[in-house]
């Protein structure tokens, strides 16, 4: 089952169209984005944006006090992150060693590890419904949970609607997300319009495929009178989330907006001024890749640290 798996899902992992290649590295032409910058300027260096400081986070909520330190992919392919490029064990001491990296370089923020699982895996073929989308079983999900849980970390599941839609995705994760430390991260880039077949194109979700996100986790938090839940969106590009300025923040949910695109250091920041730093929503994100075909060189922590706003997510694959 694993090597059929690993067959299925390891389409996806080769690269990015070349548009998305050269979105990702900083090089996309500007876009002429329907929403004005929200708080750019207001960022405060060290601490959470304009945004975040006016919704009030509901007790217990992790951010900003934390950094969350995640590692990215999938259990059946080793092309998709490092989550399943490296056997179980040396990936778990390799998240320790650095997170550790990341604690040394800001004492003043505590660093929670966490392992981001691409639960709903995007898809050249339609499959047998036509949603071009694979879901991960709940024997892999609670593989990769029981990792988690027993260190005490945390768990993304992260969702690749394919043709589906994110109302229609969501509610199988409902058991997972009753748990305090599951959390759920959304991926425009594969989310297709009727016509699309993901990987062959860059996609997109609206403020309101995060609206309902958000409340879908805000009814969890409630329900079970749970901690915050935070909500990832990646987004590389400014069409991969259209009408930001829209997105609903609300006490029992904390959003980040995870800048996931590769390159050499000099075009991920270029990347993070044209795409994060005009709509950095409410707390933001930076992915790093250990690939050097994708990040030559990787940044180190001392590098991410000085981007502003600063991130309180950082995710590597």
């Amino acid at each position: 089952m694993a090597r059929l798996l690993a067959l299925t899902l390891v389409a996806l992992a080769v690269s990015r169209p070349a548009a998305a290649q050269n979105a990702a590295g900083g090089l996309a032409a500007p876009e002429s984005a329907a929403a004005a910058p929200r708080v750019a300027k207001a960022a405060v260096r060290g601490g959470p944006s304009l945004d975040s400081a006016r919704a009030i986070s509901a007790p217990g909520a992790l951010l900003p006090a934390h950094r969350i330190v995640a590692f990215y992919g999938n259990p059946f392919s080793k092309r998709m992150g490092v989550l399943g490029a490296l056997p179980p064990g040396e990936m778990l001491r390799k998240l320790e060693a650095i997170a550790a990296e990341w604690q040394a370089a800001d004492s003043t923020t505590t660093v929670q590890p966490a392992l981001h699982l691409i639960a709903t895996v995007a898809q050249h073929s339609p499959g047998r419904d036509g949603m071009y989308r694979l879901r991960m079983s709940d024997a892999t999900i609670g593989m990769v949970a029981s990792w988690a849980e027993t260190r005490g970390w945390l768990l993304f599941l992260d969702v690749q609607v394919g043709r589906s839609s994110v109302r229609r995705e969501l509610e199988r994760f409902r058991p997972w997300l009753m748990q305090p430390w599951v959390h759920l991260a959304l991926d425009p880039e594969f989310a297709m319009e009727a016509d699309g077949v993901p990987g062959r194109k860059i996609g997109s979700l609206d403020a309101a495929d995060v609206n309902y996100a958000v409340g879908f986790l805000q009814e969890i938090v409630r329900a079970g009178n749970l901690p915050p839940k935070m909500l990832v969106v990646h987004r590389f590009t400014n069409r991969m989330l259209t009408n930001a300025a829209q997105v609903t923040l609300v006490p029992e949910v904390q959003v980040i907006i995870d800048m996931d695109g590769f390159g050499a250091p000099s075009l991920k920041r270029a990347t993070w001024r044209q795409v994060i730093v005009p709509e950095p929503v409410q707390y933001t994100g930076f992915k790093l890749f250990f690939n050097p075909r994708n990040d030559a060189p990787m940044m180190k922590p001392a590098d991410v640290l000085k981007l502003e706003p600063v991130p309180h997510y950082i995710q590597y694959q």
